[in-house]
């Protein structure tokens, strides 16, 4: 095990056993201490990713930590930046309010706006760090574990450099830093891993299952998995007879549980394709599939 795989494990550890309010009350052997979920999973009910929305179908992001605790029983919630509401202080005051009467722990901040840490030029490269470092103190304001922040599609040294700099500020408030195979230049296993090793402590890739090409799929989620803080068990298509068409999901999560991850597993649906399987379907779908890895 080598030294990166050991600290890893450990934080991964200590966050299941401290950040998680009612962790002693869900117990070792309860596989939902594993088991986060994203808001991208419910993209179609935010008026800000669907306008056409149905009103008393619509979800808030102060809604959320008691529809997943209630309905699926999970308390590691994850938001996805387009689905705020504000980032003033009054609003993110009220949402860490929503997130711990739930007794529920934000893990992670999935930050996807508009922003190129490797852009060339230097102004928008400046921009977009400072936006970086506005959303690393939203995290800091709603008690998030880490945030994940995109290196981009530019030139590898130009987002070391940022990702350096955002590091800094996040470890300072004690949140962890995480690239995910999401676009650009982390799409590529080798350089996602240079990214976590050059930035350094606290700094970790955040695997994704469905972002790969199928030909590349196993093998680089096998590079990037001995770095991993969290990892996002997407899945994607479903035929009518609820069976995940898109990629063998079972052998990722053996890859994952084979390198040693002890981490959360946050559930995420992503489709390119409208799908007739309801939310709610696939979510337990995902978690009955994932309760015997953990």
């Amino acid at each position: 095990m080598n030294r990166r795989t050991f600290h890893r494990q450990l934080g991964s550890l200590l966050a299941l056993s401290a950040v998680h309010p009612s962790a002693a009350l869900l117990g070792k052997s309860d596989p939902l201490r594993r088991i986060g979920m994203s808001t991208v999973t419910f993209r179609s009910r935010f008026r800000q990713t669907n306008e056409a929305v149905v009103p008393e179908q619509a979800l808030t992001l102060l809604e959320v930590p008691r529809y997943f605790g209630e309905r699926f029983g999970i308390r590691h919630v994850e938001f996805w930046s387009r689905h705020f509401e504000s980032t003033e202080p009054a609003y993110l005051r009220d949402l860490r309010a929503a997130i711990e009467r739930e007794n529920s722990t934000l893990i992670n901040i999935q930050l996807d706006e508009k922003y190129q840490l490797s852009a060339e030029d230097p102004d928008q490269r400046a921009e977009s760090l400072q936006l970086a470092l506005r959303w690393v103190d939203v995290a800091e304001a709603l008690g998030s574990g880490a945030i994940r922040v995109n290196p981009g599609k530019g030139e590898p040294a130009h987002a070391i450099e940022a990702l350096r700099q955002i590091n800094a500020v996040a470890q300072q408030k004690g949140i962890v830093l995480m690239t995910e195979n999401h676009f650009g230049m982390a799409m590529d296993p080798n350089l996602h891993v240079r990214l976590v090793q050059e930035v350094g402590d606290n700094m970790y890739t955040l695997p994704d299952f469905g972002n790969y090409d199928e030909e590349v799929r196993y093998e680089a989620l096998r590079t990037v998995m001995p770095y991993a803080y969290q990892v996002s068990a997407k899945t994607m298509d479903f035929n009518s007879s609820m069976e995940h068409v898109s990629y063998d999901f079972d052998r990722c999560m053996k890859i994952a549980e084979e390198s040693g991850f002890k981490g959360i597993y946050s559930l995420e649906q992503w489709s390119r394709t409208p799908t007739t399987v309801s939310d709610e379907a696939m979510v337990d779908w995902m978690i009955e599939r994932i309760k015997p890895y953990c």
